[in-house]
Parts: structure tokens; C-alpha cells; sequence
């Protein structure tokens, strides 16, 4: 019974870090469609929302002492990365550089941000108005 219940896990979560409007429509986009994925944030207030909007797994990172930036505990596969801030977009891209071979795409609004992201690690850089994203998938 146990083995079953382990093939049942999905083998790798896309991680999302949903810093807008966008960033959360899209989850509940991967949630409707059955993908797994888990969010990422670094503030407790951010995680409690997110929990109260139904995401069961929520990672709070600590993005400012990199000491404390250890792998998590599920297997990560594609990283969606929506910015709101260029620093902590760059800190997310650095922190999941480091644990998936995976593609990460930044959704950014803003136009000048491409080659930091690009020389962090990132594979795409997205450029949106804001609307839906849903062509990610």
C-alpha cells in the first residue's frame, strides 16, 4: 500500500513565486488543471494568504541570509518567477538556479531587467501587461 502511495507523488512541483495578480491567476491555473506546483515567498503574511487561497504547499524562504538557503524538500521542476521587486526576483533566480537543471522563466512588466535575469540564470524572460499568462502552459 505504501509503494502506492508513492507513485501517486508527482515525481517534481513547479515552483511559483506569486509576487502579482498574474502570478496568482496562475496558480490557480496549475491547480485546475491538475499540475502540482508550490509556491514560494518570504513573509509570513504572504504565506498565510496564500494558504487562506487554498495552496498547500507554501515555502517561506529567508532571501536575505544566503547561509540559510537550503534545498527544499520536494523535487523542483519548472520555475515561474513573477517580479514585482528586481532584487528579490534576482535572489529567487539565484536561490532555484540551485535546485533544478529545469527551465526559470521570469513574467516581468518592466522592459529593463532581461540581462540581469539572463546572467543569473534565467532561461526566459517573459514581458506582460499584466494579463493572463495561461500560454506559459
Amino acid at each position: 500500500m505504501e509503494l502506492e502511495q508513492e507513485s501517486e507523488l508527482p515525481k517534481e512541483y513547479v515552483l511559483v513565486s506569486p509576487a502579482t495578480r498574474a502570478g496568482e491567476q496562475f496558480m490557480q491555473l496549475l491547480k485546475v488543471k491538475g499540475i502540482a506546483f508550490a509556491a514560494i515567498v518570504n513573509s509570513y503574511a504572504e504565506k498565510v494568504k496564500l494558504e487562506r487561497m487554498g495552496v498547500t504547499h507554501v515555502l517561506l524562504l529567508d532571501t536575505q541570509r544566503q547561509e540559510e538557503w537550503t534545498i527544499p524538500q520536494l523535487a523542483v521542476g519548472k520555475v515561474y518567477l513573477f517580479e514585482r521587486s528586481l532584487p528579490l526576483c534576482c535572489r529567487y533566480i539565484q536561490m532555484c538556479r540551485t535546485w533544478t537543471s529545469e527551465p526559470i522563466y521570469v513574467i516581468t512588466e518592466s522592459s529593463n531587467s532581461r540581462m540581469i535575469y539572463r546572467g543569473l540564470g534565467a532561461n526566459h524572460i517573459v514581458h506582460t501587461n499584466g494579463g493572463s499568462v495561461a500560454f506559459l502552459l
